[in-house]
């Protein structure tokens, strides 16, 4: 049978059902990757595509945030174990979804609409605040974007914006649990409480050899020491090559004599202004400043509060005719001039003169420039003819020695946090070093550590002291400390066990205070979050709000500190909750419906994710 199949395939009747079969199974079978996602569609909820681009612009962002705390960039497979790619695709599938919906009810975006965000967007804002639109150009052109991209994406923030809030503008929590939560969040409390300390017990008694021993075998991974290696260190770098330069003093004076002016500081000038947005406050200020009144007389009587622009060099000002006319005044003048929304008063509050530095003031800086411009010249020889001699298996320090640059001592960690003592390593780069010296051995010639800026690190494995157990004679002080530290805690929890069991009894608080010698305290009313002047705690209330009215109790606050308490006041609610609690409760009811709501709208319109598509661009643009 299998021998009459294979005959009938070799056919040309065979060749053409097969054909039709490979039509049908590539049309029905695996549609959603070749037919309906394109190979720059990354995903497509309802009619609504993710291209390539839009996703790979709000991966780098997400990405970008991540990679300030790792300090590189998460590769593909990083940024898979953290869930960036999960987290971008639902965060646009969201907006697409909203999308789908808005199209669906007609909504749209009028011209004048997009203008106004484009005005108030703080991005593009110049020194002013006002919008600039070379800022403008510059942003964009940084982000990677077009013109064409930012209205098409603002516009569509502005329909899901309307349709976000047409549905949930006006939605509030319920009056219910609103009333519940502010009864519970203001409940107040007062209690009498005593703190226990050492004298509240009696004193351990001194541990024995025996108990040291075996406090030590159950908590040796406390006292342990960690692996250390010490190194000698050799750094080069346009600043360590340039410390060994001289300069003479002829140089020094002709580098001044040459870069004088460069060196001179600009003048710098503090300006406020202030808006004036009726004709009568420009009559009022025009007025004021023919008649020689000063500046904070008229905003006095105006009742205006003028904001501050900067401290500005002339060039550092967009505007030109702010800059024209702030550095024509005198200090503590001011002036009317034209502004984007109206007339405006600007005012001179200092004038930082232009200064040129002497000689002395700016030898430093001239002596280590002149140096790192010889150091610039050599350091890539310099770079070639220590390779040469490290691949020799010349040490550290005789390498150091012909060149004049100095060696350093460290036992480095696994931390890296010794590595201080190179002064031209920065401090992000001490894991990265650290990372080298642990990796290396002691019989195999060892590479030296790139850096950034041309710079280098080299180094010679000393010596390893591996991480052990220490033993009870080094550690004796700290392990008699640490057990007798925990037989009195031990010893304070069940003293606080015991007076509580006495106050469910019936005792007064106050008489077996007198006993222990701890005067009891009265707290002030507090609620679930502790007392305004912080001497309860929130782990002292959480433990007081565990019982009833008359509950007595005890907790170890946050301090340390033991306390045992009775409760003498339960109050009933105090002042409802502030406002602005209110509305962050409502915001948050608002934000979780549209949550739902946009789910919902994506789960109704389809999810489709081509994930070759995504797989090959995180490979492509961020490594496997």
């Amino acid at each position: 049978m299998l021998d009459g199949l294979r005959g009938f395939a070799k056919s040309w009747p065979g060749k053409i059902m097969g054909a039709f079969l490979l039509v049908g199974v590539a049309g029905f079978g695996i549609n959603n990757v070749i037919v309906d996602l394109g190979s720059n569609t990354v995903a497509r909820v309802g009619n609504e595509e993710i291209n390539s681009r839009e996703f790979l612009r709000a991966y780098q962002s997400q990405a970008g945030a991540i990679a300030q705390q790792m300090g590189s960039m998460p590769t593909a497979s990083q940024a898979e174990a953290m869930g960036i790619p999960t987290a971008v695709l639902l965060a646009l599938s969201e907006g697409a979804a909203l999308d789908t919906l808005a199209d669906q009810f007609n909504l749209g975006v009028s011209e004048a609409k997009l203008a106004q965000m484009l005005r108030q967007d703080p991005s593009f804002g110049g020194t002013l605040g006002t919008f600039d639109a070379s800022r403008f150009t510059q942003v964009l052109q940084s982000a990677g974007w077009t013109e064409a991209e930012y209205f098409a994406a603002r516009a569509k923030e502005a329909r899901r914006d309307q349709l976000v809030q047409s549905l949930f503008a006006k939605t509030n929590m319920p009056a219910v649990a609103s009333s519940l939560i502010s009864d519970y969040a203001t409940a107040a409390r007062t209690i009498d409480y005593i703190t226990l300390s050492a004298t509240s017990i009696e004193a351990p008694a001194a541990p024995t050899e025996e108990e040291l021993a075996a406090y030590l075998a159950e908590h040796q991974a406390e006292f342990r020491t960690v692996e250390t290696r010490q190194v000698k260190l050799l750094d080069l770098s346009l600043a360590s090559l340039a410390a060994t330069k001289t300069v003479s003093e002829d140089e020094i004076v002709a580098e001044y004599e040459a870069r004088k002016e460069s060196l001179t500081t600009p003048e710098r000038r503090t300006i406020e202004q202030v808006a004036l947005g009726t004709p009568e406050l420009v009559s009022q200020f025009e007025t004021g400043l023919a008649d020689g009144t000063d500046f904070g007389t008229l905003i006095a009587e105006a009742g205006l509060t003028p904001s501050t622009i900067g401290t500005l060099a002339q060039s550092e000002v967009t505007d030109s005719t702010l800059a024209s006319t702030a550095f024509g005044l005198e200090e503590d003048g001011y002036a009317v001039i034209d502004g984007v929304g109206g007339k405006r008063a600007i005012h001179i509050v200092e004038i930082e003169p232009a200064r040129e530095p002497t000689l002395e003031e700016a030898r430093a800086d001239i002596v280590q420039r002149l140096g790192q411009a010889q150091a610039r010249t050599e350091i890539n020889d310099v770079l070639d003819q220590i390779e040469e001699l490290r691949a020799a298996f010349q040490p550290i320090e005789q390498i150091a020695e012909r060149f004049g640059l100095p060696v350093y001592d460290a036992a480095v960690t696994a931390g890296g946090s010794e590595l201080s003592v190179l002064p031209n390593l920065a401090a992000e780069d001490y894991s990265r070093v650290a990372q080298a010296i642990f990796a290396a051995s002691q019989d195999r010639l060892i590479p030296a550590i790139p850096l950034a800026g041309n710079a280098h690190v080299w180094f010679d494995l000393e010596e390893i002291a591996p991480a052990r157990d220490q033993t009870l004679d080094e550690v004796r002080d700290e392990v008699e400390a640490a057990l007798i530290e925990e037989r009195t805690n031990d010893a304070l929890l069940a003293k606080s066990e015991e007076i509580v069991g006495r106050l469910d009894a019936g005792e007064a608080l106050a008489d077996i205070g007198f006993e222990i010698n701890a005067l009891p305290q009265i707290s002030s009313p507090f609620t679930r979050f502790g007392s305004d002047d912080g001497l309860v705690d929130a782990t002292l209330a959480a433990a007081v709000f565990a019982g009833g009215p008359d509950h007595a109790g005890h907790a170890v606050t946050e301090a340390g500190d033991v306390v045992v308490f009775q409760v003498v006041d339960a109050a009933a609610t105090a002042t409802p909750l502030e406002q602005t609690a209110i509305d962050n409760l409502n915001a948050d009811t608002r934000a979780g419906l549209r949550s739902e709501f946009v789910s919902a709208v994506r789960d109704d319109a389809g999810l489709r994710i081509n994930q070759q598509a995504l797989n090959q661009l995180l490979v492509n643009n961020f490594g496997q």
